[in-house]
């Protein structure tokens, strides 16, 4: 889901000449993914395997506390990869993460990504996966954002085929064996 809006925050008293050319736009993509928000939040932090199952986050590295410095490269489908240096804005285990990052400097071009996760039901997790985007260039390079929403969309088809194997195979190994089930007469 793709929204756009003009931005209405207030600037910078010295750039009140430029309001009329930021703009804000949001992606928003929603999974629902049978596993339980631990599982989830898992992977969505083991950085050092995420690389071996996300076609759309290729490689992430840095420590996950508020106002750390991340290092995260993307590939969008058809695009060359593109490496950000975010900073973490919040993270909540087993609820949300998200990071902020900007184009060269704040107000050019400016993405809050997030991951907010919602348990629904007994070992089911709700994914928001998006990103706020504003700043003077958002409205040009707006064209690439239905490549951006594929790679959300990729990548959470990715988290879920592997979070769902992941908690199948939990079941399966706290399954009773034959040997284990008692059945009174």
């Amino acid at each position: 889901m793709l929204s756009y809006r003009s931005k209405s925050d207030p600037l910078n008293p010295r750039h009140q000449c430029l309001r009329g050319l930021m703009t804000e736009r949001r992606i928003e993509t929603v999974i629902e993914i049978d596993a339980p928000p631990r599982r989830v939040w898992a992977l969505l932090t083991d950085f050092a395997r995420m690389p071996a199952w996300n076609p759309f986050i290729t490689s992430i590295s840095g420590s996950l506390t508020q106002g750390a410095r991340l290092s995260v490269c993307v590939t969008l489908p058809g695009k060359p990869g593109m490496r950000f240096k975010p900073t973490v804005q919040s993270v909540r285990p087993e609820r949300e993460l998200r990071w902020l990052g900007h184009l060269l400097f704040a107000g050019i071009f400016d993405g809050e990504h997030y991951f907010l996760l919602e348990p629904i039901g007994e070992g089911r997790t709700k994914l928001r996966h998006g990103e706020k985007l504003s700043g003077l260039l958002v409205g040009p390079l707006g064209g690439m954002l239905s490549a951006v929403e594929a790679g959300f969309k990729a990548m959470n088809t990715a988290l879920k085929q592997q979070a769902e194997q992941g908690a199948q195979g939990a079941m399966e190994k706290n399954a009773p064996t034959t040997g284990d089930v008692t059945v009174d007469s």
